[in-house]
């Protein structure tokens, strides 16, 4: 009874449409959530660790997902609402060869596969293109953050390298009233053959989960590379984050796609029952390609945030214990 109620739960419907519209501030919103009640709780919870590297990676955890949450939410709103705009009339946009090209018979283009594939390309490669600044804010925030939740009694060093510049760390962002220009933007690319081909190839895969693994690979290398040139984190700490950062992703990936594997059945069956139940409606094509986007988010956030951190952060503590050569 339970399950036959969320078929047609009014919330659960709307969540799969933002996370149709908006996959990388879903994801992104996820994460946040999971950082700040899940992973803190398993981290600490890591037997024969140093208490202050479990904090350390406390603090990653929720930085990262601030940043990425700020960012996304600056950088998605935008794109979002240009896509929509292309959804509706995509005439204006398109070309007349592009459209014949994505639409499938007897449905609408923002229906079809090949067009869904092309717009998640941007929605969820967003990640990938804000990694870099997520990268640079993580490690900005890490140090304020860090004399904040976990102070030292000796907090000599964290107000001479932190606060001194704590003041300058900021997030300002705009919104992008003329959507007109980003919806041409991505028209552009669209109509682009070579871009229909890769289209093309992709949108019967598992191309979903696909791009938030590649997201969380970029965000692990650039915030590795950020992290070294930090000299506002004490240097014995930095080799336990970046172990820490580089064993989370590697086991989320591998377990990711695992556990992937293994609910492959459960899902389809679920997004039939789903069908069944919402035959009628007119947004049935959004929520099931919202529904492909909940499924790797929280495949993804369960393992990364419950699973990987009590193993991550006991294996890195006793990684980082060795000095760089």
């Amino acid at each position: 009874m339970k399950v036959q109620k969320i078929y047609n739960n009014k919330y659960f419907k709307n969540l799969l449409e933002f996370a149709a519209d908006n996959g990388a501030l879903f994801v992104s919103g996820t994460a946040f959530v999971l950082s700040t009640a899940v992973r803190p709780a398993a981290i600490m919870a890591t037997p024969k660790t140093d208490k202050r590297n479990k904090e350390y990676a406390c603090v990653k955890s929720f930085a990262s997902s601030l940043s990425s949450l700020l960012i996304m939410m600056a950088a998605s709103l935008p794109l979002a609402n240009a896509i929509k705009k292309i959804d509706k009339t995509p005439a204006q946009y398109l070309n007349k060869s592009t459209i014949n090209f994505l639409r499938e018979p007897s449905k609408k283009l923002a229906n079809s596969n090949s067009y869904i594939a092309a717009t998640q390309l941007f929605k969820l490669g967003l990640g990938v293109m804000a990694a870099f600044p997520k990268s640079f804010v993580t490690n900005a925030l890490i140090p304020p953050l860090m004399t904040k939740v976990f102070p030292e009694k000796n907090t000599d060093f964290f107000r001479n390298k932190y606060y001194s510049d704590a003041s300058k760390v900021s997030f300002t962002g705009a919104y992008n009233k003329n959507i007109n220009k980003i919806s041409k933007g991505i028209g552009g690319v669209i109509n682009h053959k070579g871009f229909q081909k890769f289209v093309n190839r992709i949108k019967d895969t598992n191309y979903e989960l696909h791009i938030m693994n590649l997201t969380d690979v970029v965000l692990t290398g650039t915030f590795v590379g950020q992290l070294l040139k930090n000299k506002k984190i004490e240097e014995n700490r930095k080799k336990p984050l970046i172990y820490n950062s580089i064993l989370s992703t590697v086991f989320c990936i591998a377990c990711g796609y695992g556990v992937n594997r293994l609910s492959e059945k459960p899902f389809n069956k679920f997004v039939e029952n789903f069908k069944k139940a919402n035959i009628n409606s007119s947004k049935l094509e959004k929520y099931i390609e919202g529904l492909k986007i909940v499924k790797p988010a929280l495949i993804l956030g369960g393992v990364y945030y419950v699973l990987i951190p009590i193993i991550s952060t006991f294996l890195a503590d006793r990684a980082g214990k060795k000095p760089f050569s």
